[in-house]
């Protein structure tokens, strides 16, 4: 096959595949994760089922691919938002709170458990605490975070902290969830004396 028409024939699979993806989300948005199946798909692309079922095996498999797609563009965003600051403080107010913000942004209801618990997101949770980390310790370094809990627990603490916000029905929950926990980790703060603590966050939510 000349090379052509195989760059061709890739560049249309890849558009068909984001295709499908962006169709689940709009669905998705609309109407809820048990909404996103292999004819309601298809349908919304554009295309046959049987041509659908060339890219995905079922409608689990679409919503894995397109959770994923969507971890990682959030995690290029929050890069993205701490690149632009011009200070360590600015850096982590406005990481903590786009976090809140994307944390809340679709109502996944039953399907969170098990997209949560996908191969991708390992990786995902690592490079989330490694960024978190980074600001955290630029924090304390510089005298903007607190220096009497480890900076991982102090990671932990936020990042299950912020997910809150996906549970709240005001549309300022995440702004006012971050603005508590950016409050918990300035010097001074509530006394958090152990990782006891920390893991009392974690189980509550």
């Amino acid at each position: 096959m000349p090379s052509l028409w195989r760059d061709s024939i890739d560049a249309h699979r890849h558009a068909v595949h984001d295709s499908v993806l962006d169709a689940a989300g709009e669905i998705l948005e609309q109407a809820g994760p048990t909404a996103v199946t292999m004819s309601s798909v298809a349908e919304r692309v554009g295309i046959g089922r049987a041509a659908l079922y060339r890219y995905f095996s079922d409608s689990r498999q679409i919503l894995l691919a397109w959770h994923e797609r969507q971890v990682r563009a959030h995690l290029d965003q929050l890069r993205e938002v701490r690149a632009r600051a011009g200070s360590t403080d600015i850096a982590l107010r406005d990481v903590l709170e786009t976090y809140a913000v994307l944390s809340s942004g679709h109502a996944l209801g039953e399907s969170a458990t098990a997209l949560h618990a996908a191969d991708h997101m390992q990786g995902a949770e690592r490079e989330l605490h490694v960024l978190l980390r980074d600001l955290v310790a630029d924090g304390v370094r510089d005298g903007h975070v607190r220096g009497d809990v480890s900076v991982d627990d102090l990671v932990i603490y936020c990042a299950q902290a912020l997910r809150a916000a996906s549970r709240m029905a005001s549309p300022e929950a995440p702004r006012t969830v971050s603005t508590l926990v950016l409050a918990s980790l300035q010097p001074g703060g509530p006394a958090m004396t152990s990782s006891a603590d920390v893991q009392h966050v974690r189980h509550r939510h």
